[in-house]
């Protein structure tokens, strides 16, 4: 058997990490200013997120959510003391595709409607959105049944008034800064006149932070940069720095009734330990400060270079445009200069998603191999 290759990749193997760094098979070491799009938050291997995790498996190993398990009740805990959404309730699952689908249907048991609004170049996992938003015919498999999708340019005011104005919209769902999409924020008025439509129209807004959350912008999503509150906020990502963990928090006007969402891998003892270890080390080192000191470090950097057209982002989730394609520059960064970045479907953007725990010398570091590969 043969892996079903649904992925261009890169041939280099990473076997070892530590901290913002990776090794491949050679022993090279190269700098890592992806993470595995925005996935590793705290850093590869951090210390404590490995005695954490290793505590729970030498405990329990592996175990489902079908009995009560205390560590849930303790990571929603420090997740509401953490966000700052401390009596929303949150529900568990694996990944950012499974958490954007029950946001979806906790929002249309909610209203009973069906139609879903979302905005080009907007990617909501591997889900019927992703087709609606990305155009993207390789993805196929509508999982919401009877979903309508409407789609509408970024920040389409009008559009989306008229829309909402008709009362049959179930759910708006926008990115608190596209990622995919490249590094796209949605302004604060835009999401103030959201919530503003889905209150008169008992439309359910959700805020997509599946890449831009946990700290990456220099707050701990990327929406409460505008100061609006949404209705639901799906996670995953950096939520577990590697491990697979997703959830959705939820406002407490929704009420939870046994059968409406379901799951078997959601909330397992090493996926609470995991999201514990991260929310710990975050609050410990301060790493939501240090993402937007050292991303505006970045982002100041980046504009000093003649080559780039526009940058875009807050903290360490940045996007940097050319004039150009910038798949040969990505390609020299990693076999040249050995430093790992992201592309989106601009192709003309490189986006950077470094782990949050990175220094101004890792900064300059980057800076000086980009500009020694655009000469």
């Amino acid at each position: 058997m043969k892996l079903f290759e649904v992925y261009p990749l890169f041939d280099v193997e990473p076997v070892e990490a530590d901290g913002y760094l990776v090794y491949d098979r050679q022993g090279t070491s190269y700098l890592d200013f992806y993470g595995g799009h925005a996935v590793i938050s705290i850093g590869h291997g951090h210390p404590h997120y490995v005695e954490r995790v290793t505590e729970q498996l030498g405990k329990l190993g592996f175990y489902s959510n079908s009995v009560p398990i205390t560590i849930q009740k303790d990571l929603a805990h420090k997740l509401g003391q953490t966000c700052g959404y401390y009596n929303w309730n949150l529900f568990l699952v694996n990944s950012g595709a499974e958490a954007i689908e029950n946001a979806l249907k906790v929002a249309s048991a909610f209203n009973r409607r069906k139609k879903i609004i979302a905005f080009d170049g907007a990617f909501h996992g591997r889900t019927s959105l992703a087709v609606a938003a990305t155009d993207n015919p390789n993805i196929l498999f509508p999982v919401n049944e009877g979903a309508e999708v409407v789609r509408f340019a970024f920040e389409d005011f009008d559009g989306v008034e008229a829309a909402l104005k008709k009362g049959d919209i179930s759910s708006v769902i926008i990115e608190g800064i596209q990622g995919v999409g490249g590094i796209r924020e949605p302004s604060s008025d835009f999401l103030k006149h959201l919530r503003t439509l889905c209150d008169g129209t008992e439309t359910i807004l959700i805020l997509d932070e599946v890449q831009s959350g946990f700290g990456r912008t220099g707050r701990f999503f990327a929406h409460q940069h505008a100061f609006v509150q949404p209705d639901i906020i799906t996670m995953a990502k950096g939520m577990g720095n590697g491990f697979p963990v997703g959830g959705i928090i939820t406002h407490p006007k929704f009420e939870a009734k046994h059968g409406m969402l379901g799951t078997t891998f959601g909330g397992n003892h090493l996926a609470c330990a995991a999201a514990l270890a991260v929310l710990e080390v975050i609050e410990n080192e301060k790493l939501i400060q240090n993402a937007a000191k050292v991303g505006g470090y970045l982002i100041q950097q980046l504009e000093k270079i003649s080559e780039v057209k526009e940058v875009r982002g807050k903290g360490l989730m940045v996007g940097a445009e050319f004039d150009f394609p910038v798949a040969d520059i990505r390609k020299k960064l990693l076999y040249e200069q050995h430093i790992f970045t992201g592309s989106s479907s601009n192709k003309n953007t490189i986006r950077l998603l470094p782990p949050l725990n990175i220094t101004k010398k890792e900064v300059d570091q980057f800076i000086h191999s980009l500009k020694e590969v655009l000469k």
